[in-house]
């Protein structure tokens, strides 16, 4: 009889060093419903979004969504099949993920693994999905330019250290592209760059990776990716630990550009999630938080008071070249400004293949220095008129022209081949301004 009562308290001793050391669980559910990336779970009363919890052992997530008599705890990492009425465990902290800044110039997950080199990384810290919002006392101004490289979006549609620039278009017309470009005309100017890759293949990744390490962009990038073959809900979780990565070296004064590759995917990933919690549906099937899922994302962009930013450039996925829908519309609002790239421009060999007359930066001229603010002005009122009348006057023969329309017709063209570009050929500033000298030129002849 005493035996049996010493192996019970060495039974329950034991459970009390499993509780102790499994991150002080508090408190116990029971799965109720196992769906598709998610779970529904009763008996947890006293739990906070984003919580992590630990499933019977075979599983780890966090909080989804909380109802009134239930929760639903999202999958990232599963071992194990889940059944009803396995016990859920509820641990005192925030579900985070894992960064090492060895991670430099490497592809890696959100959980602190290597993954060309499939290992994980040491002196490994944690990292919040969510950090608190900046404060807008803690923003500054953005006046500081962001140099892409590319003279078709530096004189016409600048960028400026801290903004929010959308790129978006259909598929194969140079997005992905705009973006590598950027991040290779950062060398030797300060800054980190973070790209996300969210649901691309590994080979894709693999050649964003080589591309980058070929041309000496890896030394200051960190690719964070999460592939098409993965639970969705990494993917959704990866751009938000992008962001807190760059947060917390822009509290370091660190100058960061974070290339969100797509929002689109993530938008389409979110809804999955959402339909198979059986989250209501709004427009386009998409939860209704969709719009609040984005926004909390994009609006850690910013120029901080104390010197460091954040430079996001999301990239969207359109159809038939429609800018108007649901998502679309969305992240305009948010961005403060979007790059918009045509399909036909870019069959015409218009590479980058921007839609000038729908492109667009709120800020302008204020990022930019006197001589490329006035010079670009120029080019940009010169090339929208020459647009204006070429898709009439493309076809009519140019000896039928006035002299002027004539003109107008050459120059433009001159204008719109200077703007042209070959990948991963990046201009200087200086360069740039040597391209449309003879625009100034003209006019001072013109006013004599």
């Amino acid at each position: 009889m005493k035996g049996m009562c010493d192996m019970e308290l060495k039974k329950v001793d034991k459970k009390v060093e499993d509780i102790k050391s499994n991150n002080n669980i508090y408190s116990v559910g029971k799965v109720i419903k196992v769906n598709p990336y998610t779970v529904i779970v009763s008996g947890l009363n006293d739990i906070t979004y984003y919580e992590e919890v630990d499933i019977a052992g075979k599983a780890k997530g966090f909080v989804f969504a909380v109802g009134k008599n239930n929760i639903t705890v999202s999958l990232v990492d599963v071992n194990d099949k889940i059944n009803p009425g396995d016990e859920v465990y509820s641990l005192k902290k925030q579900f985070k993920c894992l960064f090492s800044m060895d991670s430099m110039g490497k592809v890696i997950d959100i959980f602190g693994n290597d993954l060309i080199a499939g290992k994980k990384f040491d002196n490994l810290v944690e990292v919040p999905i969510e950090n608190e919002p900046i404060p807008i006392m803690d923003r500054g101004l953005v006046t500081r330019e962001f140099l892409t490289g590319l003279t078709s979006i530096d004189m016409l549609y600048p960028i400026g250290r801290g903004q929010r620039q959308l790129i978006i278009g259909d598929k194969k017309t140079g997005k992905t592209q705009i973006a590598l470009d950027a991040i290779v005309n950062q060398k030797d100017k300060n800054m980190v760059c973070i790209y996300v890759a969210l649901g691309k293949t590994k080979k894709e990744v693999k050649d964003i990776y080589y591309d980058l390490t070929k041309r000496g962009a890896a030394s200051y990038t960190i690719i964070i990716a999460s592939f098409h073959d993965e639970l969705p809900n990494r993917t959704y979780l990866t751009p938000y630990v992008a962001l807190s990565i760059a947060e917390s070296m822009m509290m370091d004064s660190y100058d960061v550009l974070v290339v969100i590759d797509d929002l689109k995917k993530h938008a389409d990933v979110y809804r999955q999630i959402s339909l198979a919690s059986k989250k209501t549906p709004g427009r386009d099937a998409y939860p209704s938080d969709i719009f609040y899922a984005h926004s909390k994302l994009l609006e850690k962009g910013c120029q901080h008071k104390d010197g460091g930013s954040i430079t996001i450039l999301p990239i969207v996925e359109t159809k038939s070249s429609d800018i108007t829908d649901y998502i679309s519309t969305n992240i305009i609002s948010i961005c403060d400004g979007q790059i918009v790239l045509s399909s036909k421009n870019f069959a015409k060999g218009e590479k980058p293949a921007l839609d000038y007359g729908l492109s667009v930066s709120r800020l302008g001229g204020a990022v930019q220095s006197p001589e490329v603010k006035r010079l670009g002005s120029l080019v940009r009122s010169k090339l929208l008129e020459y647009l204006e009348v070429r898709d009439i006057y493309e076809l009519a023969n140019i000896d039928e022209m006035s002299e002027e329309l004539q003109h107008r017709m050459k120059e433009g063209k001159v204008i719109l081949d200077k703007l042209k570009q070959n990948k991963f050929s990046p201009k200087s500033k200086e360069e740039m301004l040597d391209l449309y000298k003879f625009l100034e030129e003209g006019d001072n002849n013109e006013n004599r």
